[in-house]
């Protein structure tokens, strides 16, 4: 069994590491509103069509010492980087899963969420292209996940998009001006539609801690004097929070009510 599991195991990770590899095309691809089809792999720089052997994830990279095979243009490490993290994930729920349907529901969630994560962070958008079908995919959770159930998802749904709807409105009564963008309320709708109510709760409060540091260090960084006006993605840190929810919400939620008790 031992030698089985090391198998398996390499494989989850391995299988992750080569939709990483696809997930680099899909955050490249949707925002200019291309196919993730056609044309095939190319680099951008000399347009070459970059053949199996030049495209195999990480590895490619490795050896090609991040530079294009024909043009030499460097390749940013941003692609090794999301095809090591989708491993990391799929090896993460395989080992608290195992070979299950919950893990491959949860892989097929968390790795939209890295997609639509990358790209708010390179266009500050969440395409409807992701969302809106993630809503109603992803309410398919009480199907995969035992402790999902039907109203469990539509209370998902429901508190995740009507929290975030009503945070944005009330911004807009208050500021006069929008302060949060229609992609973040329906990105929480699906994030509720796949790990329901508790999630979102556990999701909101983790994403606007982990906002709030990240922002504070991005104005600090960027050393702007309309600090104020800085515009940080929101999407990431409730991807964050949702995947943190899925590895170790409970635990979590246990220690902050220990914690504050």
């Amino acid at each position: 069994m031992y030698p089985l599991f090391n198998f398996i195991t390499a494989v989850s990770f391995i299988f992750g590491v080569c939709i990483g590899s696809f997930l680099n095309v899909v955050i490249c691809r949707i925002p200019e509103g291309q196919s993730i089809v056609s044309p095939p792999s190319h680099c951008p720089a000399c347009n070459h069509a970059i053949p199996f052997y030049f495209n195999i994830p990480i590895i490619s990279f490795l050896l090609l010492r991040g530079k294009c095979g024909f043009c030499k243009t460097a390749i940013s490490i941003r692609y090794p980087l999301i095809e090591l993290i989708t491993g990391f994930l799929a090896l993460g729920l395989f080992l608290k899963f195992g070979l299950t349907p919950t893990a491959l529901f949860y892989f097929i969630f968390i790795s939209v969420l890295v997609a639509i994560s990358f790209i708010d962070l390179d266009y500050q958008i969440i395409p409807d292209k992701l969302s809106l079908p993630g809503i109603f995919i992803f309410s398919t959770s009480f199907l995969f996940v035992p402790e999902m159930h039907v109203l469990s998802v539509i209370w998902g749904i429901l508190t995740g998009g009507g929290i975030l709807y009503l945070v944005a409105y009330s911004y807009y009564i208050i500021r006069k001006h929008h302060g949060m963008g229609g992609g973040d309320i329906k990105l929480l709708a699906m994030i509720g539609a796949a790990i329901g109510i508790k999630g979102v709760f556990f999701t909101l409060f983790t994403g606007s801690v982990f906002g709030t540091l990240g922002g504070v260090a991005a104005m600090a960084l960027a050393n702007n004097p309309e600090k104020g006006q800085a515009k940080i993605p929101f999407g990431p840190f409730l991807s964050l929070g949702a995947i943190l929810y899925i590895f170790w919400g409970e635990p979590m939620i246990r220690w902050y009510i220990n914690f504050i008790g």
